[in-house]
C-alpha cells in the first residue's frame, strides 16, 4: 500500500467545533502557507439532507484545507466525501475522537472506537468514492479499553481499509462521567503510546495531537512521529503560526508577520462584513494574536467588546492595530 507524503501533515491545525470556521482558516493561512488546516466537523447526514454550499463552501485562499466528517453509515459517508471533494478539499478526515453526548447519540465520534470493523467499512467506502486522501482522527481508546491491544487493532483495521494517515489524540475518551471539556483536560496524556504506535506501523503516517502548546514541543514530537497537530494553542495564540514555515519546514521567507496578516485580513473582513457576516464573528479568530505583547489586553477588548457595538465596522481592525503597534513602540523606547 502506498501512503501520501507525511510531509504534507508535518504541522496541522486541529478541527475544532465553533472555532475553525472559514474566517479562522482564512486568517491562519495568512500566517502560514504550509500548515494543513481543517474544517469544523460536518456530519454526513447534514451534507446529504441539508445545504452543502452553506456547510462546505470555502475560499481557495485557505488551501491546503481538509474537511472533517462525522458519521457511521458507509454509504452516507461516501456520498458526503464525494460532495466535499467536489468543493475542492484536499483530504477527507473521519472523526472517531469526539466524545460529546450529542455525537454519541448520532453514533459517531469516539464511540466508534469500539467498532473498528464498522470504521474500516466507512473508510473503504470513502476511499472508493474519492481520489483525495482519506484519514482518521481518533483517541487512544475509550473507557476501559486496553489501549495497548485495542489501539493497534483499531489502526490495523483502518489501515487495511485504505486509510492514508491516522491522527491520534494522545488521551483516552471517557464516554461516561466526563464532559467534552473535561475529556480535553482530565484523561492523562500518553505520548509514549503514540510513539509506540508509530513503531508498530512504520509505513503508516501518524500525526500526534493533544496538549502540544508550542513549536518547541512540536519539534520534540517530530522525532517520534510524522506530524503534529495543535488545537487550542494555535487558536488562542495564532501568532505562533507565523513561525511554522521557518521553524518546521525550513523556509527562509516567512509567509507574513502578525501585523501584515491583520492588514490583509482587514480587506477580507470588509468584504465579508458587507455581505452580512457579523463583525464579532470576523474578529474572534484574532483575539489572541498579540498574546503576551504590549497592548494585548486593549487589542482583545476592542475586538471582542467594541466589535459588537452598533455601527462598528472593520475600521476597528486598523484602529486596534494602531493601538498595539504604538504600545509596542512605547515599550521598546
Amino acid at each position: 500500500m502506498t501512503f501520501a507524503s507525511p510531509q504534507e501533515w508535518r504541522f496541522c491545525v486541529a478541527p475544532m467545533i465553533d472555532w475553525t470556521d472559514r474566517h479562522c482558516r482564512f486568517f491562519h493561512r495568512l500566517l502560514t502557507r504550509r500548515a494543513r488546516l481543517y474544517t469544523e466537523m460536518v456530519t454526513a447526514p447534514a451534507i446529504r439532507h441539508g445545504d452543502p454550499r452553506r456547510l462546505l463552501a470555502f475560499s481557495g485562499a485557505e488551501q491546503p484545507v481538509a474537511v472533517q466528517l462525522g458519521g457511521s453509515d458507509p454509504a452516507e459517508l461516501a456520498e458526503a466525501a464525494r460532495i466535499a471533494e467536489g468543493f475542492g478539499y484536499v483530504e477527507v478526515n473521519l472523526n472517531v475522537g469526539c466524545p460529546s453526548d450529542r455525537v454519541q447519540s448520532g453514533r459517531f465520534g469516539a464511540c466508534l472506537m469500539a467498532e473498528p470493523l464498522l470504521v474500516a467499512r466507512c473508510v473503504a467506502a470513502m476511499k472508493a468514492a474519492v481520489s483525495v486522501p482519506v484519514t482518521v482522527k481518533c483517541r487512544l481508546g475509550i473507557d476501559d479499553q486496553d489501549i495497548e491491544a485495542s489501539l493497534d487493532a483499531f489502526v490495523a483495521a483502518v489501515r487495511d481499509a485504505g486509510a492514508d494517515l491516522v491522527i491520534v489524540h494522545a488521551r483516552k475518551a471517557w464516554l461516561h462521567g466526563l464532559s467534552p471539556k473535561e475529556n480535553r483536560e482530565i484523561p492523562p496524556l500518553d505520548y509514549g503510546r503514540v510513539h509506540r504506535l508509530k513503531q508498530a506501523f512504520p509505513r503508516l503516517p501518524i500525526v500526534i495531537n493533544g496538549g502540544i502548546g508550542s513549536l518547541d514541543e512540536a519539534l520534540v514530537q517530530l522525532a517520534h512521529v510524522d506530524g503534529v497537530m495543535l488545537g487550542r494553542a494555535a487558536y488562542q495564540r495564532p501568532g505562533l503560526l507565523a513561525e511554522v514555515d521557518g521553524r518546521l519546514f525550513g523556509e527562509a521567507d516567512p509567509q507574513s508577520d502578525p501585523v501584515t496578516a491583520v492588514e490583509a485580513y482587514a480587506e477580507y473582513a470588509a468584504a465579508m462584513h458587507a455581505g452580512g457576516v457579523p463583525l464579532h464573528h470576523l474578529t474572534r479568530p484574532l483575539l489572541g494574536l498579540f498574546h503576551g505583547a504590549p497592548g494585548a489586553r486593549l487589542w482583545r477588548r476592542m475586538l471582542s467588546v467594541d466589535a459588537q457595538r452598533p455601527g462598528a465596522s472593520t475600521r476597528l481592525l486598523h484602529e486596534a492595530l494602531s493601538m498595539v503597534t504604538a504600545a509596542a513602540r512605547s515599550d521598546a523606547a
